[in-house]
């Protein structure tokens, strides 16, 4: 264990993409599950309120879709692609800390129904996203 961490940890998920702002993408056909990630976890330390557009909504590339408030901060979240807001992670109206623990998995944000998945193609691979921001 290297603080807490093994060394697995601490490499970011292969089968996702991620942003230069810390938000990480999984491509299920047409849907796509949005998160940040967990450098951004690092960064925010203890998150207490995440707060994000309501499903229905229309998302745009490279606009926030909702913010994140932590102890240290509170961050816009940005959506990479544009899409429609089909599902909000509801969880985590009750335990916003789920982002903390698990945020590639239990602690995602939103689920978007993209229209034209050629935007995801400028996201980042795990290894260059680990390769630009290292874990500590």
């Amino acid at each position: 264990m290297l603080l807490g961490r093994t060394i697995a940890a601490m490499s970011s998920p292969n089968e996702i993409r991620y942003t230069d702002t810390h938000e990480w993408v999984r491509t299920e056909g047409d849907i796509v599950t949005l998160g940040i990630t967990q450098h951004a976890v690092d960064e925010l330390t203890d998150i207490t309120y995440v707060e994000m557009h309501m499903a229905g909504e229309s998302v745009s590339a490279g606009e926030p879709l909702g913010e994140i408030e932590s102890v240290k901060a509170t961050s816009d979240v940005y959506s990479p692609i544009a899409g429609e807001i089909i599902e909000v992670n509801e969880k985590l109206t009750d335990d916003p800390s789920l982002v903390n623990t698990d945020p590639y998995g239990e602690g995602w944000l939103v689920k978007v129904r993209v229209a034209d998945q050629s935007g995801l193609g400028g996201l980042m691979d795990a290894t260059s996203y680990d390769e630009k921001y290292p874990l500590s």
